[in-house]
């Protein structure tokens, strides 16, 4: 097969997956492609790579990232050799593929027939029947009607979950722990399901008692290759979704561990995989390991396994993509007997959400931004900084935070440190909850199952941060900036400096006496150490308390001039200025000009 070198590659995506894309790209020398939506254009992704271009001008914020026609007309027009789908949008979109090989471009993942396959739940259950992977008791086809779905549950046993055919991240999805329950929630995830997806076929299956979530990593390339990168716990759910990974697996038994590396390699085989993907499966509490599904795409989580194992997961699917075999150096895994897994990895998602209030997505502007830092401490940001406006739009993550470590005791109290070294103002976030989860011993213990969140109500008991020094300075700012007229006790009365002595003439007086040769001569002439002082510059164009109005500067101007005469100049003026006088004293810049030339200082 033959290999395509790419020059010039898009990543289809915004936030922290677009900026690991660029990463992985610059890495391998190649030229990077941003595409950004009307509301991110201030974002930080856009600015790490080599070009920037709006896309769905006239789409709302989520449509300007689906729209296909769009995004390969500019691949086209900018000479883009492929294109990386990143995660959620369209990373399993089989269409969007198909788009990209039509237009001579590369889709960095697996071919469209096995996006399409393998995008289906209940075509992926009937792929993993074929292979002999065990999968959780539940119908195959999807059902006609409620009264089928109670059938099937009472066959099943209680209790059931009801699933979207072609849902996904946590939407779509309703247990039924009685009869009386199944009929109501078939249906509301029908209408969820129509809603959310354009498909309301909907199937029911077992559901499993405190389950561990594990999933393996797969990397294929275009030879049949095809290998475990190991695999990731992902208990740590919420509503369905992840919170907190670790990688390796180490609370679950090798035997059950090598038989989801089989099966998960077996699958992945059987559709002729290619690229960077995850097989995941529930494993019950005597072991027994049930196929769930295969997310065809890079994860959110890639990063633990990429702490364990060295290998970066982006680039081998960009030189998969190219035709490169998964022996290629850069890739740095030769065969499966090669991979090593080394210490223990945590990766955390910082959030701007808030854990007392249901994990309502929080909005507003970043006041401050601290990040964490040290040995083993890796960041994954993507709209996190002081002054970023968080939108209602997009994903709440502002960065993911894994750690590494020798022992997995240790990597818990690193991910701890890491993740309380984080420090963000203005917006709520999920740290206090985060570390709650990473104190608890069940979670040191490895004992954490699915819905270990739900059961666990210690997790919310935190104090919010005060925030006092934040309140403090807003306060200060309101007063002092926008009601300065406010009636407010005086704690401390000015006090200004006076001449002990008649001033006498300066350079000032020098230069309007006799010019500039003048002051040089005396320059040059000095054998000291000639200082400007900036007091009365700062103090004036200060936007908060230490601002000074003209008739305050006009008092204290002779004193000054007393005190600091040995001084080569005082420096009264500077560009701030402007914007203090007029936009907040309501004073006019020319007249303190004037008025304090005709002082000495």
């Amino acid at each position: 097969m033959a290999v395509r070198t790419f020059k010039k590659v898009l990543a289809a995506n915004r936030g922290e997956i677009a900026i690991r894309i660029f990463r992985a790209c610059y890495d391998l020398g190649l030229h990077t492609v941003a595409m950004y939506s009307n509301e991110d254009t201030n974002s930080l992704f856009r600015t790490k790579a080599d070009e920037a271009y709006l896309i769905g001008e006239n789409q709302s914020p989520l449509g300007a990232y689906l729209d296909i026609p769009g995004i390969i007309d500019l691949a086209k027009r900018r000479g883009v050799d492929a294109i990386h789908p990143g995660y959620g949008f369209l990373s399993e979109n089989a269409e969007f593929a198909r788009a990209c090989d039509e237009a001579g471009i590369t889709f960095v993942g697996p071919p469209a027939d096995v996006l399409a396959n393998m995008g289906d739940k209940l075509a992926a259950k009937a792929t993993a029947i074929a292979c002999g992977v065990p999968i959780i008791p539940g119908c195959t086809e999807p059902l006609k009607d409620a009264d089928e779905a109670l059938e099937k549950a009472v066959s099943f046993g209680f209790p059931v979950i009801l699933k979207a055919a072609a849902g996904g991240g946590g939407r779509g999805m309703r247990r039924c722990n009685t009869p009386e329950e199944v009929k109501p929630a078939f249906d509301l995830v029908k209408s969820e399901a129509k809603k959310a997806f354009g498909n309301d076929d909907i199937f029911i299956e077992k559901f499993l008692v405190e389950p561990k979530h594990i999933e393996v990593q797969i990397l294929a390339d275009k030879y049949g290759h095809v290998y475990h990168i190991g695999e990731r716990d992902c208990s740590l759910q919420r509503r369905y979704q992840k919170v907190v990974e670790f990688a390796p697996a180490w609370s679950v038994s090798k035997e059950t561990i090598d038989a989801l590396h089989e099966d998960a390699v077996k699958i992945a085989k059987s559709v002729g995989y290619v690229s960077a993907g995850t097989v995941e499966f529930l494993v019950d509490k005597d072991g027994h390991h049930y196929f769930i599904e295969m997310n065809p795409r890079i994860q959110v989580e890639h990063t633990v396994t990429e702490m364990v194992t060295s290998i970066d997961l982006v680039r081998a699917q960009i030189l998969i993509a190219e035709g490169q075999p998964i022996s290629h150096p850069e890739i740095g895994l030769g065969d499966q007997n090669n991979l090593k897994v080394n210490g223990y990895a945590i990766q955390c998602r910082v959030t701007t959400e808030d854990p007392l209030n249901g994990f309502a997505p929080d909005t507003g502007k970043i006041t401050a931004y601290r990040s964490g830092g040290g040995f083993g401490v890796r960041l994954d940001g993507g709209n996190a900084g002081t002054g970023t406006s968080i939108s209602p739009y997009y994903d709440s993550l502002l960065v993911k935070v894994t750690s590494w470590d020798n022992t997995f005791e240790g990597v818990c109290r690193k991910a701890m440190r890491a993740i309380n070294e984080v420090h963000i103002r203005g917006v709520k976030t999920n740290i206090p909850f985060v570390t709650n989860i990473l104190a608890h011993p069940v979670f040191v213990n490895g004992q954490c199952h699915t819905k270990f969140i739900d059961e666990t109500p210690e997790l919310f008991e935190f104090t919010e941060s005060r925030d006092r020094a934040t309140r403090v300075l807003k306060y200060i700012a309101n007063i002092q900036v926008n009601n300065p007229d406010a009636e407010r006790h005086q704690y401390d009365i000015p006090r200004f400096p006076e001449a002990k002595e008649p001033l006498g003439p300066g350079l000032k007086q020098l230069l309007d006496a006799e010019g500039p040769e003048a002051v040089k001569n005396w320059v040059l002439g000095q054998k000291k150490l000639l200082i400007t002082d900036t007091t009365m510059r700062d103090a004036h164009q200060s936007l908060l308390s230490t601002r000074l109005r003209t008739r305050d500067m006009l008092k204290g101007a002779d004193g000054t001039a007393d005190i600091l005469a040995d001084c080569f100049s005082l420096e009264m003026w500077g560009g701030a200025t402007f914007d203090t006088c007029m936009r907040f004293l309501d004073e006019d810049p020319w007249e303190r000009l004037r008025r304090r030339r005709q002082r000495k200082v």
